[in-house]
Parts: C-alpha cells; sequence; structure tokens
C-alpha cells in the first residue's frame, strides 16, 4: 500500500476516533462559508458554493479563534485596551488554531442558491464545492444559505458575473499582493504559524492596481489564486481588508495528503482553477497577475499557448535580488531569457514585468487600467 494511502487511513481513523470525544465535550458542527463565484445569462447560469464543515466548541463562533471575550486573568482597566487585547489575541490565534480544526467528513447539507436548493454532503475532509445550476440570481454580489444537520444556518456569498464578453483578473497572493521575504519552502509554515495580520506587508501599489482595474471594469470578476491552504482565509481576510484590497474569492487548497502523495500540488492547483474558470466563465477575458518566484510564469505561459483568446495580459512582479535567492527564482531576468518568458514573448499576449503593482500598472494597456495611474514607472518592463 502507498505511503500516501496509509497516511490518509490514518488521518480518515483519528477523525473517527476524535469526533466522538469532542461531542461528549459539547463540541458541534460548524459551517464555514468561503465566497464563491457564479454566471448569469439566458444560456444557463452556474454559482460554485465554496465551504467546510469543522467541530467547534459551543460556544464559540464558526470561524476565527476559539474564544470571543478577552480571558478574566488579562489586564483589562480600560475599554480601549481590552479591544486592542482582544484583536491581538484573535489575530495571533490564526496562525496555529488550524492543528486543532477538526473536519466532519460526509456530513449532508443543504444549499440555498436563489431559488435553487441543493443537497450534498460534505468531502472526506470536510470540504464543500458545489455547482448550483439554474439559480436565477443576476448580477453581482448575493447570499448563499449553507445548513446542515446539528450544525446550523450559515450564510456566505457568491460573485455573479454578468452575461457578455468582459475582462476578469486572477491575482496570486504569495509574493504578488503579501510580501513574504520567506523561503518558498518555508511560506506556508510561516504563514500559518508566525506572521499575523499585523506582521504582514503588502506589495506596493498592488491594491491599488486591482482597484483600479476593478473600478474601470465594474463587472469585472476578481479571483484571488493561491497554494496556501484554507485555514489561512481569515487571515488573508483581515490583511486584504486592512490594506484596501478589494472583496474577492479565493481559491485556496488542501494540504492533506491525496491519492498520489502526500501533499497537493501547488502547480497542478493553479493550472486546475485556472482551467476551470475558463469553463465556468467562458465569455471572460483574464488578466493573469502573479510574480517570478517560481511558478506563474510557467503556468500562464501555458494559459497563453491553450488559450490566447482567452488571455487579455499577463502582469509579472519581478521579484527583489533577496527575495529571488529565497524563492530559487527560474525568470530572474527582466526580459526573460529562459524558455516560459520567451513563450510569453513571442505571443500576442501583452505581457509586463515590474518591481511593484505602481509600475506593472503603467506598463498595461490603456483599455485595462482606464486611465493613468500614480507612482514612478522607472523599472517596468514589457516584454
Amino acid at each position: 500500500m502507498p505511503l500516501s494511502d496509509i497516511a490518509r487511513a490514518a488521518e480518515n481513523r483519528i477523525y473517527r476516533d476524535v469526533i466522538p470525544v469532542l461531542k461528549a465535550r459539547g463540541w458541534r458542527p460548524r459551517v464555514i462559508g468561503y465566497d464563491g463565484y457564479g454566471s448569469a445569462g439566458e444560456r444557463g447560469s452556474m454559482a460554485r458554493v465554496l465551504a467546510r464543515m469543522l467541530m467547534r466548541p459551543a460556544d464559540a463562533p464558526a470561524e476565527g479563534p476559539m474564544f470571543r471575550s478577552v480571558p478574566a486573568g488579562l489586564p483589562t482597566t480600560a475599554t480601549a485596551m481590552r479591544e486592542m487585547a482582544l484583536d491581538t489575541l484573535i489575530d495571533a490565534q490564526r496562525g496555529w488554531r488550524q492543528f486543532i480544526d477538526v473536519p466532519v467528513p460526509h456530513l449532508p447539507v443543504t444549499i440555498r442558491v436563489g431559488s435553487v436548493a441543493v443537497r450534498t454532503r460534505a468531502d472526506r475532509s470536510g470540504y464543500i464545492d458545489v455547482v448550483v445550476r439554474d439559480h436565477g440570481l443576476g448580477a453581482g454580489w448575493h447570499d448563499v444559505v449553507i445548513e446542515a444537520a446539528g450544525a446550523g444556518r450559515v450564510s456566505t456569498r457568491v460573485h455573479i458575473v454578468a452575461p457578455g464578453s468582459r475582462l476578469g483578473i486572477v491575482c496570486d497572493i504569495d509574493d504578488t499582493a503579501m510580501v513574504t521575504n520567506v523561503p518558498r519552502m518555508f511560506i506556508a509554515a510561516w504563514n500559518l504559524l508566525v506572521k499575523n495580520a499585523a506582521n504582514r506587508e503588502p506589495v506596493p501599489g498592488m491594491a491599488t492596481l486591482l482597484n483600479t482595474v476593478s473600478d474601470s471594469h465594474p463587472d469585472a470578476p476578481l479571483i484571488f489564486l493561491s497554494t496556501g491552504a484554507w485555514n489561512v482565509v481569515p487571515t488573508l481576510r483581515s490583511f486584504f481588508k486592512k490594506n484596501g484590497f478589494p472583496a474577492a474569492p479565493k481559491l485556496m487548497t488542501d494540504w492533506g495528503p491525496t491519492n498520489t502523495g502526500w501533499f497537493r500540488s501547488g502547480i497542478e492547483h493553479k493550472r486546475t482553477e485556472l482551467r476551470r474558470l475558463m469553463i465556468d466563465l467562458p465569455e471572460v477575458s483574464w488578466l493573469l497577475i502573479g510574480d517570478d518566484g517560481q511558478h506563474d510564469p510557467l503556468i500562464y505561459s501555458e494559459m497563453v499557448r491553450e488559450h490566447s483568446d482567452r488571455v487579455a495580459a499577463v502582469a509579472i512582479r519581478r521579484l527583489s535580488q533577496k527575495e529571488q535567492v529565497l524563492a530559487g527564482t527560474q525568470f530572474a531576468h527582466p526580459m526573460g531569457l529562459g524558455p516560459v518568458a520567451r513563450a510569453l514573448a513571442e505571443s500576442d499576449v501583452p505581457v509586463v514585468v515590474g518591481r511593484d503593482g505602481y509600475e506593472l500598472a503603467r506598463m498595461l494597456p490603456e483599455w485595462i487600467m482606464g486611465g493613468d495611474l500614480p507612482g514612478s514607472a522607472a523599472g517596468a518592463t514589457q516584454i
């Protein structure tokens, strides 16, 4: 039996043994909803609903830290001090709490999107990833209701894209929207164990770029695509809100063992999700934003080669020398000397490379940006 099968069997056994113990201590299944996306139109509509089922203490919120008030032993003589302490503790817990997350596998759930109700089950890791068709919703953000036995009812959201040809945006997170300054092999552990939202640093100008494109194309869907785990979504929400990024669905991954290995492939996750976006939203042409740290140029060049009519432009953030060393970059030269960069340069798709969001925005086609942006263009390269 492959080692990955042994790992999956052990994981399943742990969940089976732990859940009854937690139930006896008052823990209950809870639904954690994630933002999804969808389409509308006479030719059919769809909505992709994303959520996860976890065991949580009965008096704890469904998502985030296990407590909702400051422990009595802490000094809270002033209201402001108490609120500050609470915010700090909540944010700090977001790093390590996933190690005591216990998913509820195969729990029956009912999902209501517009006029449609769908019944399904969570997978072995407690995840729900369901497409609901013919929902009857118009374009924009809409609430979705997810209901499960013993877990109550929660609302999450889906962004329904209007019919017709339009621009869409896919943006990587680590080292594209958020500075990590950590070797790629350690980014996941660093994000989960060490850093909280207050300590994370945004890439300069990236929020401005995304907001400008979104303002210029109000119906454009924005998707954050990352190889990070779903467990970090609460921290990312806090980070994006604090730093002025537009709200958008996040397509993350699960770290657990698979049929083929101990961990899921980050490259395959991105490839699969990009191809799925091409299928789910067939009228959208995508602006693909990433960094040259490792695999984004390779993945985006594949999308350009396979779907050149569906890629509006490619924007690659060029890492600093320090970041390139940490990332083990394969796309180090700004003009791109490797086969991946040459493939991008030889395509008819606009490709720009810059140090931050400001430089990328100055180089992107005018029809995408819809106007000038502040910031220096020095260092930006068009290939």
